[in-house]
Formats: C-alpha cells, sequence, structure tokens
C-alpha cells in the first residue's frame, strides 16, 4: 500500500457532495478569439466566480466542515496570502466558528478588507524576513485552534480538485488540463480528479517564472527550493512544494512551464476584452502558458483552470494598462 496516493478519485468526489449547494458550480467559457490564438478547443473553468473570488472556497469549507463541534468552537488558524485569508474565514462563519488568519504585511488590500469582512482577525508578518508555518503554527498551539493550511492538507487537495471534476463533468474528453501552480494544491487535486477520470490526460501546470520551485523540483525529482519570488503573481509566490503536494504532483503532474510578468498582464488584457473577464494576475498564468505558446504540443481540447479573480480596479488598470 505505500504507491497509493494521499488524495483519490473518491475523495474528490466526497468533497464534491459536501460542496454541492454551498459552493458555486462556477461557468466553462469559451472565446472563438482564443481557439484561434492557440490553434485548439479552450475550455475556461472560471473560479474567479466562486464564492470569495476564488477556488480557494472549495478546499477550505471540505476541510473546516469535517471539523468536531468542540473544535469549531475554540476557532481555526489559518495562513495564506489572501485567497485562502477569505475562503477559512467565509467557511468559518458559514459553520459558526470564528477565524484568525496570518498574512503578509503586502497582502492586497482587496484581499485584506474582504478576510476582514468574513469576520476574521488578522495577523500580519513580512513575507520577505517571517515563517509564515512557524507562525501560524505557534498561534494555532497557543489558542487552541485547528490549523488549515492552504495546500497541506488531504481533505484541503480533494476540496480544490471538484474545480476540475466539474469541468471535465460538462465537458467530456479533454486531452489536456492546465493548472496554475503556487503551493501545488490546486494542481495536486486537479490531477487526481483528471488523471481519475481520463487516465491518458495530460496534466500541465504553469508557475511564473521568479517562482519556478515546482518545476525544478519535478526535474530533480526532489522539493528544491527558490528565493522567495517577486511577481505580479503573489498567490503563485511560493518558495518550495509543500511535501504532500509534492508526492502527489511528482507522479501526476506531466509537465510544468513558466510565464513572465509581462505575458501573465497580456492574458489579462485578453480575457477581459474579449471574454469579459477580470482575472487577477495568479489565475492569468494558464492563459498566458496557452498564449505564449509554452506547451510543447498543442492538444486538439484544453481544460484551463482560471484559478481567481480578486484585484481591486486601481491594481488590475495599473497591470494592464503597463
Amino acid at each position: 500500500m505505500t504507491n497509493a496516493l494521499p488524495v483519490t478519485l473518491d475523495d474528490v468526489h466526497d468533497a464534491a457532495a459536501r460542496l454541492k449547494g454551498v459552493a458555486h458550480r462556477t461557468p466553462v467559457l469559451r472565446s472563438r478569439t482564443l481557439d484561434a490564438l492557440v490553434g485548439a478547443e479552450v475550455f475556461v473553468k472560471c473560479e474567479n466566480f466562486q464564492r470569495v473570488g476564488a477556488f480557494k472556497f472549495r478546499g477550505a469549507y471540505n476541510a473546516v466542515s469535517r471539523l468536531s463541534p468542540a473544535q469549531l468552537a475554540k476557532g481555526i488558524a489559518a495562513y495564506s496570502s489572501g485567497n485562502h485569508a477569505q475562503a477559512v474565514a467565509l467557511a468559518a462563519r458559514e459553520l459558526g466558528s470564528s477565524a484568525v488568519i496570518v498574512m503578509p504585511e503586502d497582502t492586497p488590500r482587496l484581499k485584506r478588507e474582504a478576510t476582514a469582512g468574513y469576520g476574521a482577525e488578522i495577523v500580519t508578518y513580512d513575507r520577505y524576513t517571517g515563517d509564515r508555518v512557524a507562525i501560524g503554527q505557534a498561534l494555532a498551539a497557543e489558542r487552541g485552534l485547528a490549523l488549515i493550511p492552504p495546500y497541506e492538507h488531504p481533505h484541503v487537495i480533494a476540496g480544490q480538485g471538484t474545480a476540475a471534476l466539474e469541468l471535465i463533468e460538462e465537458t467530456g474528453e479533454l486531452d489536456a488540463l492546465v493548472v496554475p501552480v503556487g503551493g501545488g494544491g490546486l494542481i495536486a487535486g486537479s490531477a487526481t480528479a483528471a488523471k481519475g477520470l481520463l487516465p491518458e490526460i495530460t496534466v500541465v501546470g504553469v508557475e511564473p517564472e521568479a517562482g519556478d520551485d515546482t518545476k525544478r523540483s519535478l526535474e530533480a525529482g526532489e522539493r528544491v527550493a527558490v528565493p522567495v519570488p517577486r511577481t505580479i503573481a503573489d498567490g503563485l509566490a511560493s518558495e518550495i512544494p509543500g511535501e504532500l503536494t509534492f508526492s502527489i504532483n511528482n507522479r501526476l503532474v506531466d509537465d510544468v512551464v513558466v510565464v513572465s510578468d509581462d505575458e501573465i498582464r497580456a492574458a489579462m488584457r485578453l480575457a477581459f476584452e474579449r471574454m469579459k473577464i477580470v482575472v487577477e494576475p495568479s489565475g492569468a498564468v494558464p492563459l498566458a502558458a496557452l498564449l505564449a505558446g509554452r506547451l510543447p504540443e498543442v492538444p486538439r481540447r484544453i481544460g484551463v483552470v482560471i484559478s481567481g479573480g480578486n484585484i481591486d480596479v486601481g491594481r488590475f488598470a495599473e497591470l494592464v494598462a503597463a
């Protein structure tokens, strides 16, 4: 049994049942312009329309909803640059609990205000000098809180996989699935769902070129750390893949490619101008990879997960005008 994966397709189906009627079943959009530019049929799963504006609600709610009444009464801790923070805060509120969130000082204002708006207490730190995991663990231990990490948790991973599950249920056969990669939870869940349903599908992750820790790790066959990434894709600024997520991605992910900040901006512009959707930089990386021709081969039918749309109007205008 040592070869068994820590998260299975059954776990993703179980998460989907738990999320039914709670999480949004987000739309899958098409664009003839996008198809023509890529040279394939592209199916865009729009998690920017998910609750809290990102896929993170899926994993957070799946994990928080499994806590005991006694633990919910004590409360929940999490650490996040923004979207997981909002997701845990909302899940806690929905389930009658409370949340304390460790967030970087430079978290975008929109994400910070939204997290507070869901009722969470916010504790800040410097992402370039502080260790958010250590801070979160110490806080949880001190206050007796349940710690729900952003990706190193099987229930979180299974919940994130429901986005790919829905995409494949709606589109049928896909030749490839392209997914953003930060800590690796979304692609781990997505790959679990996709390979479980379509064993021949190619799963490709996309990272900002300044934060290519998963790409380097998959090439090395072990977890490799990089300096704290400085990129407009703040949600993907990971220094090293998670142990749990890497154990899955090392077996199920076929390739990881990288994109530049300028390519991310171009993808955000195209999504806005041609598809009429607002996508945050982290969510735009799969589109950027397709538009920049990063896939070694262009499959006929490609599924893309847009992971989120949490960006304030000033920052969005600044980035797409650059």
